[in-house]
């Protein structure tokens, strides 16, 4: 229970608008710097207002890039990376909900040993098992492909192990009634259980979209033609230059750019992604 004292309440505030400044105010700063021309930074100083380059700065990255630094335009990185996301976080969810529900509702030999293994793998990130994984993608002709860039990223043990605990919370009753009813387990899953996870779904899928967006190893591993590059890997592509200053300004237009799919998901399932984390439709 939380006390009704006026001090306690704006010492809150206080606490929540400084933790707010600190998250943001490196945001803002990049923004401003994205804003200027590339020799603005030659003192060190970097303003705190937007400044009048904005469109410029924007118009060069999305279309021209930055020739100098061997940045091809980045809205086709965008593209990517747009693509790379959704195919990682729609194909974990796809793979894990089948596989929770077959642990859960079937009884077949070994099922919870074959949970536990798929449990394990969360022990093996993809650092480690890198190397075999880039044989195999580069034996099956998949480098320079969607598919090279999203398939070995796709199974989840972390989704499994989500939808197999809200799929154990489901009353046995439901199961019980659509069986008497005549339906069978795929159409159970299609009318109960989907419906029923579409909240925690919600909240996985932004966590998916997010881990597949911020990717960097892989893509930069996988693709050597500019046509698959991803928005990440071109922030530190127009970041590298040979004896010259780097652009600072396409730098941070390139990261502010970078950051903006993920926050319109979050933004616009926000009540989603926050029931799904406290609450289930049960």
């Amino acid at each position: 229970m939380v006390e009704n004292r006026p001090w306690l309440s704006v010492l809150t505030h206080v606490t929540l608008f400084l933790g707010l400044v600190i998250v943001l105010f490196p945001v803002w700063i990049a923004f401003v710097a994205s804003t200027y021309p590339s020799t603005t930074f030659a003192s060190g100083v970097v303003p705190l207002l937007p400044g009048s380059h904005l469109l410029e700065n924007y118009s060069q990255v999305l279309s021209a890039g930055a020739v100098r630094n061997g940045l091809p335009p980045v809205g086709p990185m965008l593209i990517n990376s747009l693509v790379m996301a959704l195919g990682i976080a729609l194909g974990k969810m796809a793979i894990s909900l089948i596989s929770a529900f077959a642990i859960v509702y079937f009884r077949f030999p070994f099922r919870m040993v074959a949970f536990w293994i798929i449990f394990l793998t969360l022990m093996l990130p993809v650092e480690v098992r890198i190397v075999p994984t880039y044989q195999v993608i580069a034996d099956l002709n998949m480098l320079n492909s969607y598919a090279g860039l999203t398939i070995p990223l796709i199974a989840s043990a972390t989704a499994t192990f989500l939808y197999r605990q809200f799929f154990l919370t489901v009353p046995d009753e439901l199961a019980e009634a659509a069986r008497i009813d005549g339906a069978g387990p795929f159409k159970f899953l299609k009318d109960i259980a989907i419906p029923l996870s579409r909240t925690s779904s919600a909240a996985l899928f932004v966590i998916l979209f997010i881990y597949g967006w911020n990717q960097y190893l892989w893509p930069l591993l996988v693709t050597t033609d500019p046509n698959y590059y991803t928005v990440v890997m071109g922030i530190q592509r127009v970041a590298q230059a040979t004896d010259q200053e780097p652009l600072w300004n396409l730098v941070m237009a390139v990261a502010v750019l970078a950051i903006l799919p993920p926050v319109i998901v979050v933004v616009a399932m926000q009540k989603l992604f926050v029931r799904g984390l406290v609450e289930s439709e049960k």
